[in-house]
């Protein structure tokens, strides 16, 4: 699936550490306040051992290199995080569209509820609050939203 000089295609073990980096840099960018609950090495190789073999993972791949990351697990999307040079620009609809088409039943996520753009993003490409956790869930600690997507709805 390719665009604007973008592909998106299903990630190999070569692209876990680059998708480990988009990850860093997003969330260093889009949450400032969220205590990261692991070490850059830990992302890595969380990447590496996890995300890429055994989840369904995504990327998106510039002439530059990964540009941005999504991970599917059952009905859940569970990572979707853009370089942050690469926000706003459309890609963060094209991983939507590709989710959706991917699982086309339904999707669920949880954001952080400080992530407001985040929330803005979810809730424009039809996801709905259905419910809140004040962060016992998450390594952060962090108060989040739970969303759902269902087609048609």
């Amino acid at each position: 699936m390719s665009g604007n000089g973008v592909l998106l295609r299903r990630a190999g073990d070569t692209d876990a550490r680059p998708a480990a980096d988009v990850w860093l840099r997003s969330f260093a960018a889009a949450l400032p306040t969220v205590r990261r609950a692991h070490t850059e090495d830990d992302v890595r190789e969380w990447f590496a051992r996890v995300l890429v073999p055994q989840y369904e993972t995504w990327v998106a791949v510039t002439e530059t290199g990964v540009a941005g990351v999504l991970v599917l697990h059952g009905e859940e999307l569970k990572q979707l995080y853009l370089d942050p040079r690469w926000r706003g620009r459309g890609l963060g609809d094209r991983f939507i569209a590709l989710a959706k088409h991917e699982r086309p039943a339904g999707l669920s996520l949880w954001t952080f509820q400080v992530n407001a753009p985040a929330r803005r993003f979810y809730e424009r490409h039809g996801f709905t609050e259905a419910g809140r956790t004040d962060g016992a869930r998450n390594d952060e600690r962090e108060p989040d939203i739970h969303y759902l997507w269902s087609p048609g709805a």
